[in-house]
Parts: structure tokens; C-alpha cells; sequence
């Protein structure tokens, strides 16, 4: 069962190797959506996500002989990390069975751990159907990334750490992938003080937790789509279950799309790189209604990749109306481009990129194809310069934008 006692003793062992991060105040989510945010910045963790709390806990209840067998897990990216830190720390050997899709970052992360990675599965529940049989085989002992009391201990940690330096919060929201870090953060908060209201939040495509809610039983999903990888679980905790249907006051759904503009809110303002997964707290916010309470996201983690992390602000400069790309048909005559870009250059628009295109038909009055991407500030200078640019009989056609880097 999950006691107190058993939350004190891992705050206190987590506390020799996890950093306590300290809570983060922000204005521009507090005025965003009405109550006054912090947020706990576990992406600044150790190893970048919270994961090692739960994983070094766990390692520490084992006994000599279990850990003498090797250690194996499975996990898309964070849980491998904790994992590969804490055997270390314990001078045992560690298999881990990731994902093939999972960020190269992560793989390489866990492997300077020390830890042997093998790629299996297209999803996190492959991969760990595959760690159990290689345990099996093996004789390993497996660590189960989330549908584990042990691992949920060591998670509660977070939980503790934020009631210790906010002891009035009103709400905590924390991303629910598998639910470990739900069940160790819900219990917990309920036990020190049951008036805080514990929200989980998952992604739309691979809301589990939600289904499983909705049936009163453990649910799995068919499938599952969604950028958040960290928390791209078909199946929650069997477990830990009952724990989360006690101690979750609520679920929130967010759609990618919510991802992708937060993560740019995230860089621009509080200049931190959170992943997807830990973005689902801060996505999360603007569902709240505006009451002025005390309101904590937990940031899981900041684990991304490059290629990733390009693609995600390109998507998010375009769904802000920051970038944009429209064509017009020009007469094939000298001046006329520079006519054009002096239009935009009037309305402060930035032309960032070029297509100049004199071959789309044998008509010379409207002979060249141009299409430009435009740096904009927002939504309502776009509109300004699309109206002038039709204002002045350009005409303007909205296209998709290409990769801009």
C-alpha cells in the first residue's frame, strides 16, 4: 500500500540524487488564463525528466540479489534515463528496451548512463511485452516505468516538494502517460491535505487514463496518435488503478495543436525547452476557469531531440500567423518583383523566402508565378497584408508553407 511512512522514506532517499526544483512563478500564464500559475520545472531535472525519482527508489527497495541479476525496463525515453542513472549508481547492470520511434537524444542520453539499449516496437506497450520476455529469459529483474507502487513512491516526491514550498495550492497538473507520477503526486497531495485538487492531464490521442475512467475499469486503446511520446501509452497501470480512480479529482484532455503554440510560449517567455509530454500542464491551463487560485503544472520533462524541436516551432511560428506563404500572379516586366516586395516592406512584413517562377504560362501579362513566405507578427498583421497585397491587385493565394529550416 502506498503510507505515508513509505512517502517520507523516499523523499529522503531521492533527495541524495534528484535536484529539488524549485517552483517557478509565471506571470504570462497567470494572466493568460486567469489564475496565478507555477510551475514545477522538472525538465531541469537530473536527467531531464522526473523519472529518476521513481527509478532510484525502486532500485534502492531491491535487495542485493535482485539487482546482481541485471535490471530491465522499458520505456520511449525518460523512465530509460532514471533507470540507467540509478543502476549505475548501484554498480548494476541495466537493458533497456525503447521504442524504435524514440528520440535519438534520449537513446544516446541513456546509453552514456552506461545502460544496453535495444529498439523493438513501434509503441511504448511493445516494447515492454518484449522487456518482460527478455527478463524472462534473462533472469533480469523488471522495473516497471509507471504500474508500479515502488516507482509511484518515488514520484510522490515531486508531489512533496511542491506542498513544502507552496503548502496553499490549490491545484496541482500533472501529465499522465502510464499514471505513475499521477498516482504518486494524487496520493499524496490528498493525504497532506485533501482540499487540493489533483488534475491529470493526457493527450487527446492516447487519453487511456480517460477511457479507462469512463468504463470504471483498466481500458486499452486501440491506437494511439499523438507528438507527446512521453506519454503515448495504450494501457494505464493496472495496479495503481485504484489509486488514480481515488485520488484523480479530474482529466483533461489537450490536442497536439494546443502542444505546439504552448511550446513557443514556453521559449519566447519563461526561455525554457519542455518536451510535448511536459507541455500538457501548461496546455492544460487555458481549460481551467479563471478563479485567481494557486496553480501548479508540473513540467516532466525537457528531453527532445533537434529535428524535433525544429519541426515544433516551425508548426507553431505558422499556427501563430508568425510565418506565412501566399502566391500571386505578376506580369513578366522589370520592377515588378521589387514593386511587390516594396508593398510588404510598407506594411513591415519580412519576405524570408522566394519562389520566382516565370514559366507557369505563355500569357506575359500575368506570366510569373511568385510565392513568398512572410515573417509577420501575429494574426492581424497577416490580415493587414493580405488586404493590401489584394488592395493592390496582387490577389493573393494562401499555400501551405514548405520547410523554412
Amino acid at each position: 500500500m502506498l503510507t505515508l511512512e513509505k512517502f517520507e522514506e523516499a523523499y529522503e532517499i531521492v533527495k541524495k540524487v534528484a535536484h529539488t526544483t524549485k517552483l517557478i512563478e509565471s506571470e504570462f500564464f497567470s494572466e493568460a488564463c486567469g489564475n496565478k500559475v507555477y510551475f514545477k520545472p522538472e525538465n531541469m531535472q537530473l536527467t531531464g525528466a522526473y523519472k529518476i525519482r521513481g527509478a532510484y527508489y525502486k532500485i534502492s527497495t531491491l535487495t542485493d540479489e535482485e539487482r546482481s541479476k541485471g535490471l530491465i525496463t522499458a520505456s520511449a525515453g525518460n523512465h530509460a534515463q532514471g533507470v540507467a542513472y540509478a543502476a549505475k549508481a548501484y554498480g548494476a547492470k541495466a537493458v533497456i528496451v525503447m521504442p524504435t520511434s524514440t528520440p535519438l537524444i534520449k537513446v544516446n542520453r541513456t546509453k552514456a548512463y552506461g545502460a544496453e539499449v535495444v529498439l523493438y516496437g513501434e509503441v511504448y506497450d511493445e516494447s515492454c511485452q518484449y522487456a518482460l520476455k527478455l527478463a524472462e529469459e534473462h533472469g533480469y529483474t523488471f522495473i516497471h516505468p509507471f504500474d508500479d507502487l515502488d516507482v509511484a513512491t518515488g514520484q510522490s516526491t515531486v508531489a512533496m516538494e511542491i506542498i513544502k514550498e507552496l503548502p496553499f495550492v490549490d491545484k496541482i497538473l500533472v501529465p499522465v502517460g502510464g499514471g505513475g507520477l499521477a498516482t504518486g503526486v494524487a496520493t499524496l497531495a490528498k493525504m497532506l491535505n485533501p482540499n487540493i485538487q489533483v488534475i491529470g492531464v493526457e493527450p487527446k490521442g492516447a487519453a487511456c487514463l480517460k477511457e479507462s475512467f469512463a468504463n470504471n475499469e483498466v481500458t486499452t486503446l486501440e491506437n494511439i496518435d499523438t507528438i507527446a511520446d512521453g506519454t503515448a501509452v495504450k494501457t494505464p497501470g493496472k495496479n495503481i488503478f485504484p489509486y488514480l480512480m481515488e485520488n484523480l479529482d479530474d482529466i483533461i484532455t489537450v490536442d497536439d495543436s494546443e502542444l505546439i503554440v504552448v511550446f513557443l510560449d514556453m521559449l519566447e517567455n519563461h526561455k525554457m525547452l519542455v518536451e510535448n509530454s511536459g507541455l500538457l500542464t501548461v496546455a492544460a491551463l487555458k481549460h481551467l476557469e479563471p478563479k485567481g487560485e494557486k496553480v501548479v503544472s508540473i513540467l516532466s520533462g525537457g528531453n527532445m531531440d533537434v529535428i524535433t524541436f525544429s519541426s515544433v516551432v516551425q508548426h507553431g511560428l505558422i499556427a501563430r500567423s508568425r510565418i506565412f506563404t501566399v502566391s500571386t500572379l505578376l506580369p513578366d516586366k522589370p520592377g515588378e518583383l521589387q514593386r511587390v516586395a516594396g508593398v510588404i516592406a510598407e506594411e513591415n512584413g519580412n519576405i524570408i523566402k522566394l519562389e520566382h517562377n516565370q514559366f507557369v504560362t505563355i500569357n506575359r501579362n500575368s506570366a510569373v508565378e511568385l510565392v513568398m513566405t512572410i515573417e509577420a507578427f501575429g494574426v492581424e498583421h497577416k490580415e493587414r497584408i493580405l488586404k493590401v497585397l489584394n488592395d493592390k491587385g496582387y490577389r493573393p493565394i494562401e499555400k501551405k508553407p514548405k520547410a523554412i529550416f
